[in-house]
């Protein structure tokens, strides 16, 4: 059987890509929610981006990865010991 190529998205890309591509919010607004500057939000995407479209154009899995993840209720999740509002469980 044929192994699938992965592409590893890290969560804080997945996070990214969620809060500027999927509800809309200004790259300003992501780093504030996310706890980051809007230059570190930019490079988030540019790398999450780049990574999901090898993954659909070449057919390859994606794999989410970067710590330790943790389902507190839903829609409030943490990683490590902080806790984000609104953060995904992929």
């Amino acid at each position: 059987m044929r192994r699938v190529e992965t592409v590893n998205l890290v969560l804080d890309e997945l996070e990214g890509l969620r809060l500027c591509d999927l509800l809309g919010l200004d790259q300003d607004e992501a780093g504030e929610r996310m706890g980051v500057s809007r230059a570190t939000v930019q490079r988030l995407l540019a790398a999450g981006r780049s990574k999901v479209a090898d993954a659909l154009v070449h057919g390859k899995g994606i794999q989410f990865t970067g710590g330790e993840h943790i389902c507190v209720r839903p829609g409030r999740h943490r990683w490590g010991g902080g806790q984000r509002e609104g953060a995904v469980n992929p």
